[in-house]
Parts: C-alpha cells; sequence; structure tokens
C-alpha cells in the first residue's frame, strides 16, 4: 500500500495550505472535482458575483432616468456575459493543476476518496482503476453540494436539462425566457436578482414568510419588498409536485398555508434550497470521524476532527459555508500540521457574510430578534441612506439603512447590518471594530469619516448609540 506523509482531500482551500514549507514532504492532493479548484472558483463566490456585478449594470442602466440620464433598455449578449466570466475562470482552474501536477512532491490523485481504515484511503478513479494509500496525516477539505430535495417528479426523464442547481445554471446554452428558482437563501436571492436584470421572467417560491429568513428581520424583510418589485416571489409555498407539463417544458405545483394550490411555468428550474457537505461521500465511519446531527465533520478549536491526525476545514465542517470562514480554517490547519506543539485556533465568534442582490446585504454578529428573544439589552441606531449626502447623489429613495446594535453599558458592537448599494464594503469597519474590540463611540469619533462618502452611514448610525459627549 502507498504511503504519504500528507493527504489532503479537496481542491478548494484545502489546495491552499500545500505551500513551500511542505516541500520535504510526500503528499498526495485528492480530489474528483472538474473543474479543479473547488466551489468558490468554479460554481460559486467568483463566478456568481461576476454576473452580479453585470445584473447590477443592466439594473443601474434601467435607473439611469433618476439622475436625468436617458438610456435604451439594455441589449443582453448571454454568450458573451457567460464568456467573458468563464474565459477568464477555467485558464486559472486549469493552471492551477497544471502547476500541482508539476510539482515532485505533491501527487495529484484525479479520483474520489473513501477510507477503508483508520488514515486508510482507497481513490477510485474515472476509467474503474483504484489504488489505496496510507497517510500519517489527512486533511478533510471535499466541501459540500447543492441539496436536492426528494420533490416528487424532480428526477423525471422528461425535465432533464431543464432542472439546475448553482454548479450548472452559469453555464446555460441560452438565456431562458422563464425561470422558477426555489429557495430563499443567498443562491436564490442572487440568482433571482441576476436573471431578473438579464430580462428573464423569475418566480421565486420560498416556504418561509420572507427570504433570507437567518438575516436580520427588518432588513430581510425590506429587502423581500425590493426583490417584489422585480421578481415574482411567492412566499409561504410548499413544493408538492414537480412535471413536464407547463408552458415552456416544467410545471411546478405548491400549496399555501391554506391548503391553496397553485402552478407555475417555466423553461428552467433553479433548485436552490441548500447545501450539504460531502462528508456521506467518505466513510468517515471507518476513520472514527465523527460527524453532527447535519452531517458535518465534528472539529475541535484546532481544527481537528475525533480521529488522530485527521483534520477537517471549510464546508465539510464550517457551518456558515463561507470561502472566508474556510480561508481562516485552512490557515489553522496549516499551522498547526507545521507546528503541532504550538496549536492556534481560527476565530469564529463573528463570522460576517454579504448577499450581492440587488440591494446588497451584509451582515455580523447577532440580530435585533436574537437580542430579543434572549432578552440581551441593547442600543439600536438606524440610519437611512437617503438621508446622508452620498444617498442624495444616489436618489436613494429611502429603504435602504444601516442598522447597528450596541451594548448599552461597554457600547461594543453585538451586531451590525446593512441593506443598500455597497454593503458588502460598508460593513468592513464594523467587522474590524468587532474583531479588535473596538466600541462604538472610539469607532465614530476616533478617526476620520471621508464625506461625503456614503460610510456616513455607519458614522452616522454609531453616533445615534454613542453621541457627542
Amino acid at each position: 500500500m502507498r504511503h504519504v506523509d500528507l493527504a489532503v482531500i479537496g481542491s478548494g482551500s484545502g489546495n491552499s495550505i500545500i505551500d513551500s514549507d511542505f516541500d520535504s514532504l510526500d503528499v498526495a492532493l485528492i480530489d474528483d472535482g472538474d473543474p479543479f479548484g473547488g466551489t468558490c472558483l468554479n460554481v460559486g463566490c467568483i463566478p456568481s458575483k461576476m454576473f452580479a456585478h453585470t445584473a447590477e449594470v443592466a439594473d443601474e442602466i434601467r435607473r439611469a432616468g433618476r439622475y436625468g440620464l436617458h438610456a435604451s433598455a439594455p441589449s443582453v449578449d448571454w454568450p458573451a456575459i457567460r464568456d467573458r466570466i468563464f474565459g477568464r475562470i477555467d485558464p486559472i482552474s486549469l493552471g492551477g493543476l497544471g502547476w500541482r501536477e508539476s510539482q515532485p512532491n505533491v501527487a495529484m490523485m484525479r479520483g474520489t476518496a473513501r477510507f477503508i481504515g483508520v488514515r486508510e484511503l482507497k481513490v477510485s478513479y474515472p476509467d474503474r482503476t483504484s489504488e489505496s494509500l496510507i497517510a500519517d496525516r489527512i486533511v478533510l477539505a471535499a466541501g459540500s453540494r447543492p441539496m436536492i430535495p426528494g420533490f416528487p417528479g424532480l428526477d423525471a426523464p422528461e425535465l432533464e436539462g431543464k432542472v439546475h442547481t448553482s454548479d450548472t445554471i452559469m453555464r446555460l446554452e441560452r438565456l431562458p425566457n422563464t425561470m422558477v428558482i426555489l429557495g430563499g437563501g443567498f443562491v436564490a436571492v442572487e440568482f433571482a436578482h441576476i436573471f431578473s436584470a438579464l430580462g428573464v421572467a423569475v418566480t421565486l417560491i420560498n416556504r418561509s414568510a420572507y427570504l433570507l429568513r437567518h438575516a436580520d428581520a427588518e432588513l430581510a424583510r425590506a429587502l423581500t419588498d425590493e426583490l417584489s418589485q422585480r421578481v415574482v416571489v411567492r412566499l409561504n409555498q410548499t413544493v408538492v409536485e414537480v412535471d413536464g407539463a407547463g408552458r415552456g417544458g416544467i410545471g411546478v405545483y405548491t400549496t399555501d398555508l391554506n391548503d391553496i394550490e397553485y402552478s407555475y411555468d417555466a423553461e428552467i428550474l433553479l433548485v436552490a434550497t441548500g447545501r450539504v457537505p460531502n462528508s456521506d461521500r467518505l466513510n468517515l465511519e471507518a476513520a472514527g470521524v465523527e460527524v453532527d446531527d447535519e452531517g458535518y465533520v465534528v472539529v475541535d478549536a484546532h481544527q481537528r476532527t475525533t480521529a488522530e491526525g485527521i483534520f477537517a476545514l471549510g464546508d465539510i465542517s464550517n457551518h456558515s459555508m463561507l470561502k472566508h470562514a474556510a480561508n481562516a480554517d485552512a490557515r489553522a490547519v496549516q499551522h498547526n500540521l507545521l507546528h503541532p506543539d504550538d496549536l492556534t485556533s481560527a476565530n469564529h465568534t463573528t463570522i460576517p457574510y454579504a448577499v450581492f442582490c440587488d440591494p446588497q446585504l451584509a451582515s455580523v454578529g447577532v440580530t435585533e430578534q436574537e437580542l430579543r428573544a434572549n432578552r440581551t439589552p441593547y442600543l439600536v441606531g438606524v440610519q437611512r441612506y437617503a438621508d446622508v449626502a452620498y444617498g442624495w447623489a444616489l436618489e436613494d429613495r429611502g429603504v435602504h439603512v444601516a442598522k447597528v446594535l450596541v451594548d448599552p453599558d461597554s457600547l461594543q458592537l453585538l451586531g451590525c447590518h446593512i441593506l443598500g448599494p455597497q454593503a458588502s464594503t460598508l460593513i468592513q469597519p464594523a467587522i474590524q471594530a468587532m474583531a479588535t474590540g473596538l466600541d462604538a463611540r472610539t469607532m465614530a469619533r476616533g478617526q476620520y469619516w471621508i464625506h461625503p462618502a456614503l460610510t456616513e452611514v455607519l458614522e452616522n448610525a454609531l453616533l445615534q448609540v454613542a453621541p457627542d459627549r
């Protein structure tokens, strides 16, 4: 049986662990993903945000009249949009694979790994051959995949090529006229924004009372209302069946809270109902690696699993399923592999996130509804974009806001939530303050805020809870 010093399963954030510090080790990098490079690069964060920005530009053209600019509706060239994006990403993926294959100490194994014992793996290749190996240490970085719910009819042969997930929707051959999206989370909302801005008639079906139900409720409801102006949003609905009888080729059938039945037709169905960790594909029981009730690999503060010598990182063990969290995991794992007597941890106390729709929504820390539910005292400051100078430049209509939640005694930030243009960037000072322990008053008055930049929405929200003395 082949022996290696280190085996890494997954070519996303796990791939970043293997740098020159590992040149003296015999390393196996095992990944069956095509293209090479993980979810974020190929089917997730990067291409979807490139599409999202394109959609934002299209929406800005349509809104140009508010500035006294008169432009015709944009003509959408889907193949040009798609090929511009993947024409940049695909070469990066191929280049990354070629570089790894050229490294003398790294065996690039393009197959599927499963445990057959403690730190023993069997790697199966597409040509039906396989090989086994034993590793002194193993890193589980196998990521996640779209969850496919068991709706009756979803796997019917006549729907082949018409039902998509985030893995395939961005590489469509042509732009459809109509699309139904199932879900109400990050992926569903972002793609509703993208395809509606590009001229597709989108219907978004969600089982909850509003979109992004884990976000700050006030902002999530406002986003739901905003998106509903461009997308047909159907809330509190449960899918009961899917078939190929609808106009365009797909029929989606639902019921609401009162058991009233509905039907929706579309050319394309995007299933965006969440993601699941790939732990079930690894036969972890054979290695003594435990998973929790949701299938995430259980790790300690140092990313160690319940099996000695086996670490885990990213979507397979981190419930946030965010790339920046996976990268933090990877840095900790890399350090701990190199320095086993000086272990470090990734700080996951407050993991921020952003949803790149129109408007953007960004969040860090606890929400107002969580504070209320826990009966935690807090102060709240809310600043409208429309009431700062750059908001006037944007002709903001008053829906977009920055909200800060602060401990009334220490003035430490408990949470920050922003809905509006550039929210994903505007929230960064709040993230830094929470990470470094900067209080709201010092944050507001201990630095200059450029006038009249849009960051004044955050400054003024802070001043509401920590006014000048």
